[in-house]
This record gives structure tokens, C-alpha cells and sequence, in this order.
């Protein structure tokens, strides 16, 4: 009964977890040095492009903003590097086949009684990449990807997001091995 208890704990917790978990990555050009970039610009016209409500750009780039300035950077107007976003969205669909045939206590005991149910849910799901480009050599030097889940409630949108932006630039600078 203990190992059934905590099954059920266990499995509601990595239920709870990958709802709310953003998935994240980042790759990067091995010959470049992290450590002369100091200050920062947005890539506008890779900005502009991003597919998404000029609202939820400004939620990005406010976000954006806030870790830049926790890592040191500062915004400039003759950068180090440039930043630009762009977005992808999609529909995950979920099926759950359910035949409730079976013996045992719960919904009933009979072996001859049991429910058959088909659902299906959607659930928005995107994916957000960070770029940062040499302002220089105008060549990419980092780029980062996080995808999750999204959600279309207004007043969780500004957290959602800056919890993408967190988790991706949590990847900067990389540590080299």
C-alpha cells in the first residue's frame, strides 16, 4: 500500500513538473570569446519578424532585458552584440484511450463491467529562440531554444514568459569543457 501511495505522489509530481517545465538548449561557436561581450542591442529587423503579438515581443524583450542586466550587460547603442528572437507554436494533442475492462475494487467489481472512453485535449505549445550575434563580424555566436507549454491567460502570460527567457540565458555564457 506504501509503494502504491507513493507511485501515485511520485507520478502527480512529474505530472505537475512537465506541465510547468520549459525545456531548454544551447549551442554556440567554440572559437568565440565570451567574456569581451559586455554590452547589448536588439537586432530589429530580427525582431520585427518574430510572428507573435507586438505585446508579447515587448514581454520578451522586457524579460530579456531584466536577465542582460543581472549578467552584467548593458544596453548600448555601439553593442558588443546584437540580440534577436523568433518564435514557433504549435498544437500538442494529447489522445487517452481508456478501456476499463479489469478486475479489482474501485469504479465496481465485476469482471464483466468496465467504461471505454476516447479524449482528446490541446494544449498550446512554443517554442522560443534566443540569438546573439557578433556586432562585428555580424556571425552567430550563441543561440538558445526553450519550449513549453504557453498559456493564453493575460495575467500569467508576463510570468510564463520571463520564466522561457530565464531559463534559456541561464545557459549564457557557456561553460566551456
Amino acid at each position: 500500500m506504501k509503494t502504491f501511495k507513493f507511485l501515485s505522489v511520485l507520478f502527480l509530481v512529474a505530472t505537475l513538473a512537465s506541465c510547468s517545465s520549459v525545456r531548454v538548449n544551447a549551442d554556440y561557436d567554440k572559437k568565440a570569446n565570451f567574456e569581451n561581450y559586455k554590452s547589448y542591442a536588439y537586432l530589429k529587423s530580427g525582431v520585427d519578424k518574430a510572428e507573435i503579438s507586438d505585446l508579447d515581443k515587448k514581454r520578451i524583450l522586457y524579460a530579456i532585458d531584466e536577465v542582460m542586466a543581472t549578467k552584467g550587460f548593458t544596453k548600448s547603442e555601439n553593442p558588443d552584440i546584437l540580440v534577436t528572437i523568433f518564435t514557433k507554436e504549435r498544437e500538442r494533442v494529447d489522445v487517452y484511450n481508456n478501456a476499463g475492462f479489469g478486475w479489482g475494487w474501485g469504479w465496481g467489481w465485476n469482471p464483466w463491467w468496465g467504461m471505454n472512453y476516447t479524449s482528446v485535449s490541446t494544449t498550446p505549445e512554443g517554442t522560443l529562440f534566443i540569438d546573439l550575434i557578433d556586432a562585428k563580424t555580424k556571425e552567430l555566436i550563441w543561440q538558445g531554444e526553450g519550449s513549453g507549454y504557453l498559456t493564453r491567460n493575460v495575467d500569467k502570460k508576463d510570468e510564463r514568459i520571463r520564466e522561457f527567457v530565464a531559463k534559456i540565458l541561464a545557459q549564457y555564457p557557456p561553460q566551456k569543457k
